[in-house]
């Protein structure tokens, strides 16, 4: 079953998505902070405030907001979508320069994160599972 990217269907079925791989999936060893505020969501009040967390070396990923989060991105529902949900690079890339996307705060941890994130079989199947679940 699918739901719209961001909504607590989703998340709630994407953190069990996670936690069914969390004993096979290697720790993510770069820790950074992110909240996330997505503009344009096509439910709710149109926004939306989440964060990622890497400092237990595990994805978390929830809605709310961190205290003294190491960088803050703002992007676009559909954009947040393509990027996080539908891993899709280029469209990251695109977004990027094209100003769709807004960061305050470390941007070298960001860049960091992107090529220190584990890439093994079973990363690849949990981004697919996810994906999966995505409208």
């Amino acid at each position: 079953m699918a739901f719209p990217f961001l909504s607590q269907e989703w998340m709630d079925a994407a953190k069990a998505i996670r936690a069914k791989y969390q004993d096979q999936a290697p720790k993510i060893t770069a820790v950074i902070r992110i909240n996330q505020v997505i503009t344009d969501v096509p439910f709710g009040d149109g926004t939306v405030h989440s964060y990622m967390d890497t400092s237990s070396g595990e994805m978390e990923v929830e809605l709310g907001e961190l205290e003294n989060p190491d960088a803050t991105v703002t992007t676009d529902w559909a954009t947040a979508r393509a990027i996080f949900a539908l891993n899709d690079q280029a469209a990251a890339m695109q977004a990027f320069m094209g100003g769709k996307i807004k960061v305050v705060g470390d941007m070298m941890k960001m860049m960091a994160l992107q090529t220190q994130m584990p890439q093994t079989d079973i990363t690849a199947k949990v981004a697919e599972e996810i994906k999966a679940i995505t409208e």
